[in-house]
C-alpha cells in the first residue's frame, strides 16, 4: 500500500469510528474502547513506528526470552490498521451488553476474558505445535480476544429475528452481519502485521473459549476475575463525563396533575416516538441491511395501540427471562401491540 492509500485508509478508519460514537448511547466504556485504540494505532502508525516492536505479541519472546511484559503490551493496542476497524466495529455490534448489563459488568467480561486469553494463548499455541507441529510465534495484537470473547453472550443472550430469505431458503437475520464480520475477520489464515506473520484464527479460537469459560461461569471465574468496585467507580468518574451524552432535556415531563389512564397514554406516546426513533436510527445505520439488499420491505408503519391493549403473559415471561424487568417488558408490549420483535429491539436500544 502506498503512503497516500496508507494515509486515505487512516482517515476512513478514524472517521468511521467518529461515525460509531455518534450512535452510541449511554455506552461511554463501549465510547472509549471505539475511540482510544483508534487514536493509539494511528500515533504508533504515524509519528511513532520505532516503539512498534515492544508491542508486539511474540509468544517465542515469552517462552524463551522470559518477557512476560509482552502479554500486557502486546494485547493492548493493534498495531495493524485492518484489526483496528473490524474490532471497532464489533463492538459497536456489541455495545448492548453495556446498555443491558451496565458498565461494570461489561467491564468485568472484558477484563475477565483478557486475563484468560494470556493462558488460553499460551495452551493452545502449545497444543497445535504438540499435536499438528504448527509453529505459532507471534499472535496479532490488541484486544482482539475478548473482542472475540462477546460473541459467546451475542450467540446466547441475543434473540434471533428474521429479516428477510435469500432464494427462498436462506435466512438472513438481525445477526448475521455480526457473524459475516466476525467470520471475516477470523477468515484471515496469515497476514502481515509489523514484519512478522500472525495467525488470526488462533486468537478468534482462543477468544471463544476464553469466553465460554467466562460466561458458563464453571470455575467460578466470574467471582475472582472481575473489575474491582473502586476501579469501577474510578472509571465512571473519568470515563463518563467525557463520553457520556446528557439527558434529553426537551423532553415532557408527566404531569403531575393528571389522572392514571392520561399519564398511561403518555408514556405510551413517549415509547411511540422511540420506536420510531429507534426505526429511523436502524434505516440509517452503520450495520443497515438496506445498503446491501435494497429490495427489502420495510416494516410497516407503527400504529399506535389502544389504552386497554392486554399483554400475553408468555410474552412477558419470555422477555423476563432475557434479563428485562416486568414493567418494562410490559411497557413495550403495550406499545408494540404484543409484538414480541419489535419489544426486543425496543428493550435491548434503551
Amino acid at each position: 500500500m502506498t503512503d497516500g492509500g496508507s494515509y486515505n485508509f487512516l482517515g476512513n478508519t478514524f472517521n468511521s469510528t467518529t461515525s460509531m460514537l455518534c450512535l452510541i448511547d449511554k455506552a461511554p466504556l463501549s465510547k472509549s474502547l471505539l475511540l482510544l485504540p483508534t487514536v493509539l494505532t494511528v500515533l504508533l502508525t504515524v509519528l511513532l513506528p520505532q516503539y512498534q516492536d515492544l508491542l508486539i505479541y511474540n509468544l517465542q519472546a515469552v517462552r524463551h526470552g522470559k518477557q512476560f511484559w509482552r502479554l500486557v503490551s502486546g494485547r493492548l493496542i493493534c498495531l495493524d490498521l485492518k484489526d483496528t476497524f473490524c474490532s471497532s466495529l464489533l463492538i459497536y455490534n456489541f455495545r448492548n451488553f453495556e446498555k443491558r448489563f451496565g458498565s461494570h459488568k461489561f467491564a468485568s467480561f472484558l477484563f475477565g476474558a483478557w486475563i484468560l486469553s494470556a493462558f488460553v494463548d499460551l495452551l493452545l499455541t502449545e497444543a497445535l505445535r504438540f499435536m499438528f507441529e504448527l509453529k505459532v510465534d507471534v499472535l496479532p495484537a490488541g484486544l482482539l480476544g475478548p473482542v472475540f470473547a462477546l460473541f459467546v453472550p451475542f450467540y446466547s443472550s441475543i434473540p434471533r429475528v428474521q429479516v428477510t430469505q435469500l432464494l427462498g431458503h436462506v435466512s438472513i437475520t438481525n445477526k448475521s452481519l455480526t457473524y459475516i464480520v466476525g467470520a471475516q475477520v477470523s477468515s484471515d489464515y496469515l497476514h502481515k502485521s509489523s514484519s512478522h506473520y500472525a495467525y488470526m484464527w488462533v486468537v478468534a479460537c482462543s477468544g471463544l473459549i476464553e469466553g465460554m469459560l467466562y460466561y458458563s461461569n464453571k470455575l467460578a471465574v466470574q467471582k475472582f476475575l472481575r473489575v474491582p468496585g473502586w476501579a469501577a467507580r474510578c472509571g465512571s468518574v473519568i470515563l463518563e463525563p467525557v463520553f457520556s451524552d446528557s439527558e434529553p432535556t426537551a423532553e415532557a415531563p408527566l404531569g403531575m396533575g393528571a389522572t392514571l389512564d392520561i399519564q398511561r397514554q403518555q408514556r405510551m406516546d413517549m415509547l411511540d416516538q422511540q420506536l420510531n426513533a429507534q426505526q429511523q436510527q436502524a434505516q440509517t445505520g452503520l450495520l443497515n441491511w438496506n445498503r446491501f439488499f435494497p429490495t427489502l420491505k420495510q416494516q410497516q408503519p407503527y400504529i399506535h395501540p389502544p389504552d386497554n391493549t392486554a399483554v400475553a403473559e408468555e410474552q412477558v415471561a419470555r422477555l423476563m427471562e432475557m434479563g428485562f424487568p416486568r414493567m418494562d417488558a410490559q411497557e413495550a408490549l403495550r406499545a408494540s401491540n404484543n409484538d414480541i420483535n419489535i419489544a426486543t429491539n425496543f428493550l435491548l436500544q434503551h
